[in-house]
């Protein structure tokens, strides 16, 4: 019977600190090895027995998730918020490897999805299409704040076209100032050609997968939307309901109690006062919140969106609080139009709406 071994890997650039315990959880072996790939293939194949591995999310995560899975029994890529164990007594990487390696065996890792291998490229290409989008967006910021350093109102986006260039770079009276001004328009202009090659890259990436088309259908969405959800998601069948989706995108509410019963004449009672309210969650996907957040824009100019906004406001709702709602009925109408492949229904939603 072949012996079950837990490895906990605490990863950094340069090099890997391994712990490996047994079942009874001692400590039988460590190692320091390279952070390369032939090292780490290496110190797996030379261990005997059935192994359990786990790491951290972090910056190689992916590349050694890929590396380290097929040859392992079970592998646990854990999120680094949720090991607050690590934090106690000493700090050193081989203890930082031997409390992971303890996490896995006890069960208490918090895994991190790296599924869905065909959607890699997909991700790979909104992660740039939206680190461009926020190159342009700072280059832009200080273009403007070039022009407002010197009193110079520039409000809308004239400053930023090609046709009134000339115009705003005559109102800087030093040429230090204009060729500093110069070199952040030439900087946006690479950018802005880089963003649109990343944009039509991403597009064509993303339109093959069986989802997009039916994505793109729901009001809100449009393409770039649909194919960044594709990329962060990968697959709807990870999430069993709605409520989970919704935390994974940062529209869970959080709710907080304590003391909540009371005995009264020999009975455990639930007081009656409501849980306290404390905003939604706060760890989440970025990248989807900011979809569904600006979706929310788009989809209240349809007619079904709209109408469900109304009869939040007319609730007494707050303004904030009623595009939450929005978000969270988009996200659910996106999830259930994926996993069911099936076109958004309107009708179906103004019925689970009422």
């Amino acid at each position: 019977m072949s012996e079950d071994k837990y490895i906990g890997m605490d990863v950094h650039q340069a090099s890997v600190v391994c712990a490996v315990h047994n079942a009874a959880g001692k400590c039988i072996a460590r190692s320091i090895i390279e952070t390369k790939a032939e090292t780490v293939r290496d110190f797996l194949r030379g261990l005997s027995g059935t192994l359990h591995v786990t790491f951290e999310e972090g910056t190689q995560a992916a590349w050694l998730h890929g590396l380290v899975k097929p040859l392992v029994a079970e592998l646990v890529v854990c999120n680094p918020r949720r090991n607050h164990l690590l934090k106690e007594g000493s700090k050193s990487d081989k203890v930082d490897a031997s409390k992971l390696a303890e996490l896995l065996r006890a069960g208490l890792d918090k895994a991190v999805y790296h599924g869905a291998p065909s959607v890699a490229p997909l991700k790979e290409l909104a992660h740039a299409y939206d680190q461009l989008t926020q190159d342009r967006v700072r280059v832009m910021s200080r273009l403007k704040a070039l022009y407002r350093a010197r009193a110079i109102p520039c409000a809308g986006s004239t400053p930023y076209s090609h046709a009134h260039r000339s115009e705003w770079l005559e109102q800087l009276s030093e040429p230090a100032q204009r060729q500093r001004a110069m070199w952040l328009y030439a900087e946006m202009d690479a950018i802005n050609a880089l963003r649109r090659e990343a944009h039509n890259r991403m597009l064509g990436e993303a339109r093959p997968h069986p989802a997009f088309a039916r994505l793109v259908g729901v009001p809100g969405l449009g393409p770039i939307r649909a194919a960044q959800l594709i990329a962060a998601v990968a697959s709807p069948h990870r999430f069993r309901t709605k409520r989970q989706f919704w935390a994974y995108c940062g529209l869970a509410v959080v709710t907080k109690s304590s003391a909540d019963y009371q005995l009264v004449e020999g009975r455990w009672v639930q007081q009656a006062r409501a849980c306290q309210t404390r905003g939604l969650n706060e760890q989440f996907n970025h990248r989807l919140k900011a979809v569904f957040k600006s979706a929310v824009l788009e989809a209240l100019k349809e007619e079904t969106f709209k109408r469900y906004h109304e009869r939040l406001r007319e609730r007494g709702l707050r303004a904030e609080l009623a595009r939450v709602q929005v978000a969270r009925k988009l996200a659910a109408v996106a999830l259930a139009v994926w996993k069911r492949a099936a076109a958004y229904d309107a009708e179906r939603v103004i019925k689970r709406a009422a």
